[in-house]
């Protein structure tokens, strides 16, 4: 994995983590991490490295807030004009279609920016449903939102609650919580067969 570079947004420097495709890249897939934790979360690393094998190049994106110091996640408005600004950044070094993706708040992020960023597919690693202990505060809005195909990877006893396949929308369930650390070779095979049949044409 190369060292991170700093891109300029319009809430201070993001920081991305370039990984290149396994031969010729069909695709680019940006990921971005959870409210509390970065870019080397497992699953996060496993995706990447799936993405990688399957031909894609992969921006592991770290956010500013996190660049800066601060443990408190930004507001969503602020998440989503840092992330598209490294949308824009990416896009030009590598003029290739882009995936969205994201664990837990960077699901989230992924979703709300899929149109504006021009996002092929929309890859969700347990997104959070609602607040643990709190179902009636859903996001299913947020996730509903995305045109183009979405996968969402989920562990089977995760807090944030589980949401339904949707046209457009596969649902893989894993077991194990919200971490989806429990299953890497089942992450790995979804991650895998769904960038496949979206980006590389594979039945």
């Amino acid at each position: 994995m190369s060292a991170g570079t700093e891109v300029a947004t319009p809430h201070g420097a993001a920081r991305i983590i370039r990984r290149e495709a396994d031969g010729d890249a069909r695709a680019t897939l940006i990921l971005g991490h959870g409210a509390g934790g970065g870019v080397s979360a497992p699953d996060l690393v496993t995706a990447a490295g799936a993405a990688v094998a399957a031909g894609l190049h992969v921006v592991l994106v770290e956010q500013p807030y996190r660049v800066a110091g601060r443990r408190a996640p930004a507001p969503a408005a602020q998440l989503d004009a840092a992330w598209l600004a490294v949308v824009e950044h990416v896009r030009a070094e590598w003029p290739l279609p882009l995936v969205f993706g994201g664990r837990s708040s960077g699901a989230r992020v992924a979703c709300r920016t899929a149109a504006d960023g021009g996002a092929v597919g929309v890859l969700c690693l347990a997104f959070p449903v609602h607040p643990p202990g709190k179902p009636e505060k859903d996001r299913l809005p947020e996730l509903a939102a995305p045109t183009v195909p979405v996968l969402v990877v989920q562990g089977l006893t995760d807090p944030f609650g589980r949401p339904e396949p949707a046209p457009g929308r596969d649902v893989v369930l894993l077991r194990g919580d919200h971490s989806l650390k429990s299953d890497t070779p089942g992450l790995r095979a979804a991650v895998t067969d769904w960038l496949a049949g979206l980006v590389l044409g594979a039945p």
